[in-house]
């Protein structure tokens, strides 16, 4: 019972922080069987006990398929628990797969994940649900950092929470604060069943290869793990170039910087409240337009693959700048799609 114990306090630790549950709240549990859902499905069957909020679970699994696939032995533990699994048909995913793959050794996972996830979409829509919980814990968040630095060239991971408005579905993560290891002393503790995954990919992903790679790394740095962990929230220490960035209009004296710190909103905002241009569309790129040191306007860009301006507004005395601005914007539009402004 103690890792388990630990698992619950970490989940309502997670909870405060990322304000997860609400009153009322009708949770789908994606389920997989595998030992980091299965436990997910025990904390929280407890956890919705507790006396700080009351919420509805529903277990739901995916048949997406696979051969072998046998959801009786998970049924039978989640009765033990008095919830119902629901199994939704999704058989189909399979098949899309084998034709997607092609030549390669494996199935694509990124295909599949996003099938999963639309598959899971539909059922917390009919099943009357509005958020979905995962099992994915904080090594997990870990590894898809790595994975996004090594073949993405970029720092991200998946948040703890995350809000899709087409759906109106909220995804949270309530392990996300757990460490695998307590997850597989907890599922021993409490005789928590597992069952094998029926995915052909099993085993031999990029998440395997980084799993190995982050396990060399902690047997030769201890400390690595939990520093790893406190680096996913630490955003007062977090310092990257992009901190700096400000896309420069040659000979012009004229720069562009991307608001993404909190400083840069601040000005951003002074600005617009100053020239009448509060009303901003969600999905635009936002800018701060600078003569040399000082903010002279702001810019905004449609997220379209191709970029196009949404807003272009200059301090009075800088109008006679907007010619060279929109030229330079016109010759470069393409390189504000790229997370790397051309040397």
């Amino acid at each position: 019972m103690k890792s388990l114990r630990t698992i619950l306090g970490l989940i309502r630790k997670a909870d405060q922080r990322y304000d997860f549950f609400h009153e009322n709240d009708k949770v789908l549990i994606g389920v997989s069987g595998g030992k980091d859902s299965m436990v997910l499905l025990k904390a929280l069957s407890q956890y919705q006990h507790f006396d700080c909020v009351n919420f509805e679970i529903v277990p739901v699994i995916l048949d997406l398929g696979f051969d072998g696939f046998d959801p009786k032995p998970i049924k039978k533990y989640v009765k033990s628990l008095g919830l119902d699994l629901k199994v939704i048909d999704s058989k189909e995913v399979y098949p899309i797969l084998k034709a997607q793959q092609k030549d390669a050794p494996h199935l694509p996972c990124s295909i599949c994940s996003r099938m999963k996830k639309a598959a899971i979409n539909k059922a917390a829509h009919d099943l009357g649900c509005n958020k979905v919980a995962f099992a994915h814990h904080g090594d997990d968040a870990i590894e898809t950092l790595y994975m996004n630095m090594i073949f993405g060239g970029r720092v991200a991971s998946f948040q703890p929470k995350m809000h899709l408005d087409r759906a109106d579905i909220e995804f949270i993560r309530p392990l996300i604060l757990c460490h695998e290891d307590t997850i597989i002393k907890a599922q021993k503790e409490e005789n928590i069943p597992s069952f094998p995954s029926h995915c052909p990919n099993d085993g031999n992903t990029m998440r395997a290869e980084m799993k190995s790679l982050l396990k060399d790394i902690y047997k030769k740095y201890p400390s690595a793990k939990d520093n790893f962990f406190s680096m996913m929230d630490n955003y007062e220490k977090e310092i990257l170039f992009y901190n700096d960035i400000f896309y420069k209009v040659e000979r012009k004296d004229i720069s562009f910087k991307p608001v993404i710190l909190a400083s840069d909103a601040r000005v951003e905002f002074k600005l617009r409240e100053e020239l009448k241009c509060l009303n901003l569309n969600e999905d635009v790129s936002r800018y701060v337009v600078y003569k040399l040191s000082t903010p002279i306007g702001v810019i905004s860009f449609t997220k379209d693959k191709i970029p196009s301006i949404h807003d272009l507004s200059l301090k009075s005395k800088y109008k006679k700048s907007e010619k060279d601005i929109r030229e330079f914007i016109e010759n470069n539009l393409k390189y504000f799609s790229s997370p790397f402004y051309p040397m």
